[in-house]
């Protein structure tokens, strides 16, 4: 192109629409692309701050699937508290019923050689109560007309099978009447047979029931209450259900009831984060044990697994707080991270994105300049062109 002449006038028009055209190029690229910094080329401070921005965003990003996954993991943690909360609750209840279904049993009631069994001495008789040797009839035993402690124990010696002894108390009044069955007997049973008002207050006199209903007490072969035999199987039964609560109340492989640490990382570069301890919530981690042997019989026993009970409860209770105020930390990172990658895509856009009214208009004006340029070219090249008249 160096070897054509053009007049001064023609070079002029040429260059403005070169940088007419190669200006509409870079407006055209702004609205396809809706950023007016697309290289470092355009704007090498913004482009390369605004990289900067995007980059921590999608870094935090990143940590906000973690920050996401401990927010779940607390929350499997607190369900399991939940769960084995109301299991331990469970099993409150069934000890206090087998507290209530036999409260007068004392440990030296009881031999190796007879089933026997220990009750508070009745004070004054107002109604009576059966023995029932186990596949026998029931033997009736009146108490109206007895009045002294004495008769009682006599009445008693005499049916075949049983013997009874008073057992002197610390107090006047605290005496207490053990009823021994032979090794013959598979097992007895004691029963109120009053009637009426009365009806009831034999039992109660002897530490049996509430003096207001009908009271039955069954013994097994060894002299133990078949109904604290059966709530100490349940007991055992809901201790299990503890320990498998617990293996289950795990999150992506994280499980903080199993004694399992979780760390959670809010930054990029791990400066900020919170360690969430585990702990240990199954029934061994709470103190609680299988209770064996006739731990149910005796209510001291009983009254240690309360106790046990109790403390296991404060425990799960004090935990259930402590991994809520991790939630409370971890959800309160959670939304500032959020709001911290929304300001970072906002500063890097006001660097790089393109007013597209503003680009809009650029266009139209450019595409108007082109349109005179390409006419005063066509003028410019007139006068060269008269040239031609002259042959």
């Amino acid at each position: 192109m160096s070897d054509i002449t053009l007049s001064s006038a023609v070079r002029k028009n040429l260059l403005s629409l070169q940088a007419t055209a190669n200006m509409m190029g870079k407006t055209q690229e702004r609205l396809a692309t809706g950023k007016k910094v697309n290289s470092a080329l355009d704007n090498p401070t913004n482009f390369f701050t605004a990289a900067s921005l995007s980059s921590r965003s999608s870094d935090l990003g990143r940590l906000l699937d973690s920050v996401n996954n401990a927010v779940q993991t607390l929350e499997a943690a607190d369900n399991g508290i939940k769960a084995i909360t109301k299991l331990v609750e469970s099993a409150q209840a069934s000890v206090r019923q087998a507290q209530q279904a036999a409260s007068a049993v004392e440990k030296t009631s009881i031999t190796s050689a007879s089933r026997s069994e220990t009750f508070d001495v009745p004070k004054s008789g107002t109604s009576g109560f059966s023995i029932t040797p186990r596949g026998g009839a029931p033997i009736n035993i009146d108490t109206t007309k007895m009045q002294s402690l004495e008769e009682i124990e006599y009445a008693i010696d005499q049916i075949e099978g049983f013997s009874a002894r008073l057992i002197p108390g610390d107090e006047p009044g605290e005496e207490k009447l053990e009823i021994t069955a032979s090794d013959g007997t598979t097992g007895f049973s004691i029963d109120d047979i009053g009637t009426g008002k009365g009806r009831g207050h034999a039992l109660a006199n002897l530490g049996i029931g509430d003096g207001a209903h009908a009271t039955t007490r069954k013994f097994d072969t060894n002299g133990k209450s078949i109904i604290r035999e059966k709530l100490q199987s349940e007991y055992n039964d809901l201790l299990k259900q503890v320990d498998d609560i617990t293996k289950d109340a795990g999150f992506n492989g994280n499980n903080l009831l199993a004694n399992t640490d979780l760390r959670v990382i809010f930054n990029e570069d791990g400066s900020s984060s919170l360690t969430i301890k585990g702990v240990d919530i199954s029934a061994a981690g709470l103190s609680l044990k299988e209770v064996t042997g006739d731990t149910f019989q005796y209510n001291d026993d009983i009254d240690d697994v309360l106790t046990s009970l109790d403390v296991a409860l404060a425990t799960l209770r004090s935990q259930a707080s402590t991994f809520g105020s991790n939630l409370s930390v971890v959800q309160t990172r959670q939304d500032f991270t959020k709001s911290m990658m929304n300001t970072l895509e906002t500063g890097a856009a006001n660097l790089t994105l393109a007013d597209t009214n503003e680009e809009g208009a650029n266009l139209l004006a450019l595409q108007t300049r082109q349109s005179l340029a390409t006419t005063a070219l066509s003028m410019a090249s007139e006068a060269d062109q008269s040239v031609l008249r002259l042959f």
